[in-house]
């Protein structure tokens, strides 16, 4: 007994193997640096987790439905685009829609979220209807999102933001922020979707076998589709934060976000083969992910080592994924 408890912790160890790694590196950090444990680093941290959970969030549901979803990234810089074009200040002189009135910043929100979200139907189509895999079909939506998005901007940087649209990133209540603020509001109900909603429960279904979901009366199709949908919606909600807390966005913006996000899910304990998934899971994996990048800038990592050590993690995090799943078999 005392074997296959100590077996069993073994494993256990193993399988986290990459967060006690991480949790290591930043405890050394903190003593080499400091100034990393100040309160300052960790605002900015919780500012960058929050963005970074909001579209792990969306990509997470892919994920537990053993599908993926790489336009994430292309739809969060859509999302700040046409956020960033419908909130410039009035005299700005680079405005993209001269004379224009003030939008009201709510009525803006629901544009971004609603344009997004018929990408995100068009990927749960795809992949319902037509059979195409998550993978291509995404990676397909990817091109085309940021192909007319540089249509829609004509590649040109915006800027020139009005204060209330930025405020939403500095803004504090009672001295908590706003994005903090947001993201535990969009957790809590992605929690509740998740495990007390029919759609919840058809979602995990679906990931675990597809085929007895839809023997059982599961509407896989419209499933899907709401799960895409819904994703592409918590992108643009990033999207219109991150327009927010930059002051500006671009074509680019958003660049690779999928990838962190995936990664973060998977250190998280979201399994790529599908079935599981915890909405706590994946903050530790967004926050983990986030003081992974943090404690490489406190130790003047090169950036380009920084992407080397990102990628690594997001190979190994799939890796160990993939163990746990064939010693289940």
């Amino acid at each position: 007994m005392n074997k296959a408890k100590a077996s069993n912790f073994k494993n256990s160890v193993f399988d986290h193997m990459l967060i006690v790694i991480l949790f290591l590196l930043v405890v050394g950090v903190s003593i080499a640096k400091p100034n990393f444990l100040s309160g300052s680093n960790f605002a900015n941290i919780s500012v960058n987790t929050a963005v970074r959970f909001i579209i792990a969030l969306g990509v997470s549901g892919c994920l537990i439905t053993k599908g993926t979803d790489l336009s994430a990234g292309r739809m969060v810089g859509l999302g700040a685009c046409i956020a960033g074009t419908l909130l410039q200040k009035a005299d700005y002189s680079d405005k993209f829609f001269k004379g224009m009135g003030d939008i009201p910043i709510p009525a803006v929100l629901l544009i971004v979220i609603a344009v997004c979200a018929m990408f995100g139907v068009a990927n749960g189509c795809v992949v319902a209807f037509w059979k195409v895999p998550p993978f291509i079909a995404t990676l397909g939506m990817q091109i085309v999102v940021y192909g007319l998005c540089l249509v829609y901007t004509k590649a040109v940087p915006l800027g020139g933001y009005r204060e209330a649209y930025t405020n939403i990133a500095t803004g504090r209540f009672f001295g908590i922020p706003y994005f903090f603020i947001i993201a535990f509001v969009i957790g809590a109900f992605m929690w509740f979707l998740y495990n007390k909603t029919r759609h919840g429960k058809y979602m995990y279904a679906i990931g675990g076998n597809e085929a007895a979901a839809e023997v059982s009366g599961v509407n896989v199709s419209k499933t899907i589709i709401l799960i895409y949908a819904s994703a592409a919606g918590l992108y643009a909600i990033a999207g219109f934060l991150l327009g927010a807390k930059a002051g500006g966005a671009s074509v680019n913006t958003g660049l690779g976000y999928e990838l962190e996000a995936i990664a973060a899910c998977t250190i998280g304990g979201v399994s790529t083969n599908g079935g599981v998934g915890k909405v706590s899971g994946i903050l530790v994996g967004v926050l983990v992910f986030e003081l992974l990048k943090s404690s490489m800038q406190f130790l003047r990592i090169d950036t380009s080592w920084q992407y080397v050590v990102q990628g690594l993690v997001i190979v190994i995090a799939v890796a160990l994924d993939l163990r746990k799943y064939l010693a289940k078999k």
